[in-house]
């Protein structure tokens, strides 16, 4: 159904995925959280939880976006891997192809709306934005010290 230029029906269906995906980010990071042993225990629970926090508010400002077009917001959850590898790197890998897919649901609701809804365009760019500085921090925790 078009809607101000746009398919709501295809908006609906990628918010709808961002939802869930962001609902399996609180999962995943929760989970994360638990399993992490080791010297540098402490801050990085506190930042997988963190993470968690987050990936929960995301889900409710994607839900919010779902109800704002009448639409209705999946109770779906995104798909859940556990590899039974608790290494940090595992774990950091791990959470790093989480936020890529997540950042890919993000670019498609920015081509799906750009220059058609404000206010869905400008909740995109913000997370796009988010979802990549995520990412870039995952990656640094993944460096080597000196490389």
């Amino acid at each position: 159904m078009a809607h101000n230029g746009f398919d709501k029906d295809e908006v609906v269906t990628v918010l709808n995925k961002i939802l869930e995906t962001e609902l399996a980010g609180v999962v995943r990071y929760t989970h994360y959280a638990l399993m992490v042993v080791g010297y540098g225990r402490i801050p990085i629970v506190g930042w997988m939880r963190a993470q968690a926090t987050e990936s929960l508010q995301h889900a409710n400002e994607a839900g919010e976006l779902i109800t704002l077009l009448d639409a209705h917001p999946s109770l779906g959850i995104g798909p859940l891997l556990e590899t039974h590898r608790h290494d940090i790197g595992d774990i950091l890998r791990e959470s790093l192809d989480h936020e890529m897919l997540a950042l890919s649901a993000y670019n498609t609701l920015l081509d799906l709306v750009s220059g058609h809804h404000v206010l869905l365009e400008e909740y995109a760019r913000r997370m796009i934005a988010q979802e990549e500085m995520h990412l870039g921090e995952v990656r640094k925790m993944l460096k080597k010290p000196g490389n």
